[in-house]
């Protein structure tokens, strides 16, 4: 059987051109000895003009026929189109002539075409193939790789009534505050609210336009918690309650350095605060006539900045710092140091230019004003839940009535200037403390004088809350590695663990340690992939580091599965379609039809039947002069 040549373009481009050649040489040869024949021939041997001319004509022909057996010429058609059939896909859905059907593993038994593994045996047992109609949920994170580079038709199917998407921390600090956000699909006026592990509401949160949601609460001690979501429609019935497992972890206090020029009930509750929080402050506060009350007394110099994450001062100590005491303090602030002034008093001209020199720029005001607090978004049931039971000296009932928030008083002054990030605002929407970087540090300025009144009106949780936000966003950066989980973890799903160190193993519930090798494809990410064969929390152990995540069932939370395929996918499609794409739009279009060779059967057909036919007249004697005398 004669068949097209497969060669290297280049390489196949000349030997077409050599034999072409060969070929039109072999028809000037024959031609020419036809020609000579017939001059040479006696008159009457010669052939008549008919008989000559037919068997001129056959050599240029039978050439191109036997070139064209050689060299079939290219048959261009549509690239392939394949139909994937994933979870969800009805075995309705109609199917193209000439497309390919497959079903990946997730599709229902009942669904029509060719079961496959996975997307990229399909792509193998069909090649050519360019473009994907994708019908049902989504591609799983198994089959996005062996998607990319193809383009990608597919319309969402609607998603499940209830949670859609669900965005939440697996690890905070303890003591630390988190949000949880989310979307709820086909449920107007829904409501989501927020369990604590003893099953007590923290916080309730209406669907917005969009569906989305926001809540939170307070993570008090360490340990692996089960937080849960539950999911009210529009009568409150619950439609929908689902687990929402963190991993309380108890952090690294910062070291913190605090300076006073006077001893006042703000100092002392922040400190019973720290004292409760586990932060052990090293204070110095000057009493006047010479005297130092706190800690043992420390000299203000770049040795002792680099011993603290953190220096809460307020403005009569930056008024007293020497020339070299306050250089030095902004040199370890630019270094790392985060610096956080308390201002409950008026400010002298040379420190409002030294703190417009570092940003911010405070405005006029020197008065006391009254700063009201905006209104919670939390029933009654939800804020007794954050404040607690409250402690061993001051219990409170679970029923006690929560008291209104106290009216507090700042310094009227201004905090919202370019560069700067608030960390808090009154009811009129103006910051009372913010901050903004400094080198690789940060400088705060904090303007309330009396927080401590939150304490007494028994509402020490929000005093607790607000300083350990306002610690946690100006303490020196503390490197930490991180797991990093790429997708959701999932019972019998791969998922990719990164950041890993060699030697790390996963210890399942059952108990057993499973190796996870890293991939080196993964370069400085070091990732591995992991497959959990059960639900429930699962610990990673590298070396002396652990870090537990958790691991949801099989069939848990199928909205949220969902959504999650839904992203991705959608996700997927927007990379085929970004610039990055776009510029090898021409050999994507190129790639949109294929080219190949037709079949040579038919001209070598053709090619034996005109050199059989010349054959046979170039013997015999019709068309001779002498024949026909």
């Amino acid at each position: 059987m004669i068949g097209a040549i497969d060669l290297d373009s280049g390489l196949q481009g000349s030997l077409e051109t050599a034999i072409a050649g060969l070929l039109g040489l072999a028809v000037v040869l024959a031609m020419a000895s036809l020609i000579l024949r017939q001059y040479r021939a006696e008159a009457g041997m010669r052939a008549r003009g008919w008989r000559l001319a037919l068997l001129l004509i056959a050599q240029p022909l039978m050439a191109a026929l036997l070139y064209l057996a050689l060299f079939p010429p290219l048959v261009y058609s549509d690239a392939g189109s394949m139909v994937v059939a994933t979870a969800g896909a009805s075995a309705s859905d109609a199917t193209i002539a000439g497309e390919t059907r497959i079903a990946l593993p997730e599709a229902t038994a009942s669904t029509d075409g060719e079961r496959v593994p996975d997307l990229a045996t399909a792509l193998r047992r069909h090649p050519g193939t360019q473009r994907l109609r994708l019908l049902g949920a989504g591609l799983e994170l198994r089959d996005r790789d062996a998607a990319r580079g193809l383009t990608i038709e597919w319309q969402p199917t609607p998603l499940p009534r209830g949670l859609s998407g669900l965005w939440a921390p697996r690890e905070v600090a303890a003591g630390g505050g988190f949000s949880v956000t989310g979307s709820v699909a086909a449920m107007p006026g829904a409501v989501v609210e927020l369990l604590d592990p003893g099953l007590q509401r923290v916080d309730r949160a209406a669907l917005a336009a969009d569906g989305g949601f926001r809540v939170g609460a307070i993570a008090r001690i360490p340990g692996l918690m089960n937080f849960r979501l539950r999911l009210r429609d529009a009568r409150q019935n619950v439609v929908e309650e689902i687990e929402l497992p963190l991993s309380v972890v108890a952090d690294t206090p910062p070291r913190v350095l605090v300076l006073a020029g006077a001893p006042n009930p703000e100092l002392k509750y922040l400190r019973r605060w720290a004292l409760d929080a586990g932060i052990k402050l090293h204070t110095q506060v000057d009493a006047g006539a010479g005297l130092r009350l706190g800690d043992a007394p420390l000299n203000l110099n770049a040795s002792t900045l680099a011993g603290f994450d953190l220096v809460v001062l307020d403005e009569r100590v930056w008024e007293g710092l020497g020339e070299s005491q306050r250089a030095a303090l902004l040199g370890a602030m630019r270094d790392g140091l985060g610096v956080l002034l308390r201002i409950g008093g008026p400010l002298s001209p040379r420190m409002r230019t030294q703190l417009r020199a570092l940003g911010f720029e405070l405005g006029a005001g020197a008065d006391s004003v009254e700063v009201r607090l905006p209104p919670s978004s939390a029933d009654e049931e939800a804020t007794r839940a954050r404040i607690g039971p409250g402690t061993t000296d001051a219990p409170r009932a679970r029923d006690e009535a929560v008291g209104e928030l106290p009216v507090l008083n700042r310094r009227a002054l201004t905090l919202d200037g370019a560069g700067s990030h608030s960390l808090l605002r009154g009811a009129d929407g103006k910051a009372f403390a913010s901050w903004r970087s400094a080198g690789r540090g940060r400088l705060g300025v904090w303007t309330l004088s009396d927080s401590f009144r939150l304490t007494l009106a028994g509402r020490d949780d929000l005093h607790g809350q607000w300083w350990s936000a306002a610690f946690g966003a100006l303490a020196r950066a503390q490197p930490k590695p991180m797991l990093r989980i790429d997708g959701e973890a999932r019972q019998d799903r791969r998922v990719s663990l990164c950041g890993l160190s060699d030697g790390a193993q996963v210890r399942t519930p059952q108990g057993d340690d499973i190796d996870v090798l890293i991939d080196p494809a993964s370069g400085s990410e070091r990732c591995a992939a992991f497959w959990s064969t059960h639900a429930g929390w699962h610990v990673l152990r590298q070396g002396e580091r652990v870090q537990p995540f958790a691991v949801r069932g099989r069939d848990e939370a199928p909205g949220l599965r969902a959504g999650e395929l839904r992203e991705a996918t959608l996700l997927l499609m927007a990379q085929t379609r970004s610039p990055t794409a776009a510029a090898s739009s021409v050999a994507n279009a190129a790639s949109s039809t294929q080219a190949q060779r037709g079949s040579s059967w038919p001209w070598f057909l053709a090619w034996l039947f005109v050199s059989a036919g010349a054959w046979w007249l170039e013997r015999s004697r019709r068309g001779r002069i002498a024949q026909a005398e």
